[in-house]
């Protein structure tokens, strides 16, 4: 018998501002054991996103500049962030900065509040989101589960929230899976992306199935003992999970459900055959 192979599911696309990306995964560039690793990983998730620190890569110099040329020739859009930033202000000359070096109008948008969590910095966050959008910036906010702060910046302009799963780097997956239900609800049509606290790729096709729309992760492959086979496993994860959402997952039951029927189903006694009654006289 020949089998019949099947192909992959198409997938509604995605698009963030008006423009469309062929993936759902965006990937992070820090952390690889070397540029040409890190490469690797990016074709093997065949993601079309990935985001650069302009305060780490300037901090290089020339060695910077390499690094940004081997991104820009990967043929993926870059996504400048202000990772590090503290404060509305420093964040804000970050992003100009980002855009006349890069040449681009999409910053990942990060105020932290707090040293230890690296938790966004919500007031600052809102603050910066409002002055960046002024200037015709198209922001992606990394921020929480929060529905006062999501509406905030939603109001000032921003396109698409970016909550995180767990704090940056300890791969803890989606900690509050009843909040970030609660945004995917709130939020229907709007781009939500996962940013943060992904350790493995069924973390990620978890927020695929919850009908999240992207995830933004980097510690998990770029740490990980093969990146580049943990970026393909990441990339399949994300297909999964999407094609399953979209497939209708079924509803959760209290009680077992048979998947056979039992109505009209035979029942044969295989134990000896009772002896006949004998009748009175």
């Amino acid at each position: 018998m020949t089998a019949h192979l099947t192909s992959a599911p198409k997938l509604r696309p995605l698009s963030f501002y008006g423009e469309e990306v062929q993936s759902r995964l965006l990937l992070g560039t820090a952390l690889y054991p070397s540029p040409q690793v890190m490469s690797e990983a990016v074709r093997a998730s065949r993601t079309s996103i990935v985001t650069v620190s302009l305060r780490r890569e300037a901090a290089r110099g020339k060695t910077g500049e390499r690094f940004l040329a081997l991104v820009k020739a990967l043929g993926v859009h870059l996504l400048p962030n202000t990772a590090g930033c503290r404060s509305a202000k420093e964040a804000i000359t970050t992003a100009e900065m980002a855009r006349e070096l890069l040449d681009t109008d999409w910053i990942k948008l990060e105020v932290i509040g707090n040293d230890d969590t690296l938790q966004p910095d919500l007031f600052g966050l809102v603050e910066a989101a409002v002055e960046l959008n002024k200037r015709g910036f198209k922001v992606f906010p990394y921020t929480t589960e929060d529905l006062g702060a999501a509406e905030r910046l939603v109001a000032a302009g921003c396109e698409v929230l970016m909550p995180w799963g767990a704090p940056i780097g300890t791969g803890l997956g989606l900690n509050n899976r009843y909040a970030l239900k609660t945004m995917r609800s709130y939020f229907p049509d709007l781009p939500l992306v996962v940013d943060a606290g992904i350790g493995a790729p069924s973390h990620a096709s978890l927020a695929m199935e919850m009908g999240y729309d992207a995830v933004l992760l980097n510690t998990a492959v770029a740490k990980a003992g093969d990146p580049v086979r943990m970026a393909e496993a990441f990339a399949k994860a994300l297909e999964a999970g999407r094609a399953a959402f979209e497939s209708g997952l079924m509803e959760p039951r209290e009680m077992a459900s048979p998947s056979t029927p039992v109505a009209g189903t035979p029942f044969f006694d295989l134990g000896v055959a009772p002896a006949a009654k004998s009748s009175s006289t």
